[in-house]
């Protein structure tokens, strides 16, 4: 496929090169957006647009170790693997192959927590070591990467507000 990636832990949340943060406010529970986040991976594309095709690697029931398939629009594929899932408050997966140039160690958490009243704050952390060839042109491209969770984080709470 591609770029075997460094087999980093979740300490690496905090301490990579390059670090993508978006936290926002939603209307669905916890346990209906872990759901619609964990459940079927197959289901990605329908909130995150910019993913074209998801799927778990194995037979169920999926929870930690867990390997996932993930295409995105222009090509780019990933091979991951689930290291935390902790139902209903965090998710996070080690990207452990890609086909995208310059990557080192690649990881994503969505971490879900609860506010006053109703509803769940999301935040979602992408971590990033690589060449200065992807690292760059990724904090260039920054604003529409967060727009881009953004507007994904607004589907998925729709969808898990459809699932109630």
């Amino acid at each position: 496929m591609g770029v075997r990636l460094s087999p980093v832990t979740t300490e690496f949340l905090q301490s990579a090169p390059l670090r993508i943060v978006v936290t926002q406010r939603l209307e669905a529970s916890r346990e209906a957006l872990f759901a619609e986040l964990t459940d079927d991976a197959s289901t990605w594309p329908q909130w995150w647009r910019e993913i074209t095709r998801a799927s778990y690697t194995g037979p169920g029931p999926y929870s930690t170790g867990a390997g996932r398939s993930v295409s995105l629009r222009g090509g780019v594929r990933f091979v991951e693997s689930v290291l935390v899932w902790d139902e209903p408050e965090r998710f996070v997966y080690r990207i452990e192959e890609t086909n995208l140039p310059g990557a080192h160690a690649w990881m994503e958490e969505w971490l879900l927590t609860s506010g006053q009243g109703s509803g769940t704050t999301l935040r979602f952390t992408m971590a990033i070591e690589g060449h200065a060839a992807l690292e760059l042109p990724l904090q260039a491209v920054r604003p529409m990467v967060m727009r881009s969770v953004r507007q994904a984080m607004r589907r998925l709470d729709a969808r898990a507000h459809q699932a109630r």
